[in-house]
């Protein structure tokens, strides 16, 4: 066992483990955030997939000692209030049927808009292969990309102030 500090979601944690413990079972076991999803145990089905200094990883076959020093984001720490145009859009086009896959689809999503803030159907193919939806929800992630994609290009129109009237 070894002493080891990560930065999960801007939080520092010191966690006394193995350093051999795949960085999943930190996060969920140890931790305690349980969005991230055991799959597969072999980096296949992506339902573990966290950010590491922003880029996807699966964390159910990486160290944790190989994140020290680093920048892990999970699915709780893409939007406090779930409201990541990602997420919004995940909603709006009804991607989530069993939903086990959504946390690391979601995670490859975000990266991917943070790449290629344009991406074509070729581009979120790439992005997104290794990452199985038992449901099959292909076609709607793809359109869920493409609207975030569209909402993040659109800033969002800031409301009119008003002027104040002073006293007379």
């Amino acid at each position: 066992m070894s002493l080891i500090k990560l930065t999960i979601n801007n939080q520092a944690h010191t966690v006394d483990i193995d350093p051999d413990m795949p960085l999943l079972w930190v996060i969920r076991d140890v931790v305690g955030l349980t969005g991230t999803k055991f799959g597969c145990g072999v980096s296949q089905c992506g339902a573990c997939t966290v950010h590491l200094n922003g880029s996807p990883i699966r964390s159910c076959s990486f160290p944790a000692s190989a994140a020290v020093g680093q920048k892990i984001t999970t699915i709780e720490g893409i939007s406090k209030e779930g409201d990541h145009p990602v997420q919004k859009a995940w909603v709006a086009h009804q991607v989530p049927q069993c939903g086990y896959c959504q946390s690391g689809q979601i995670m490859s999503a975000v990266a991917l808009l943070k790449q290629t803030p344009k991406p074509t159907d070729s581009d979120i193919d790439a992005a997104m292969q290794g990452n199985i939806c038992r449901c099959g929800t292909y076609n709607r992630i793809r359109q869920a990309i493409h609207s975030a994609a569209a909402d993040i290009a659109t800033p969002a129109k800031s409301p009119k102030s008003t002027p104040k009237l002073g006293k007379r």
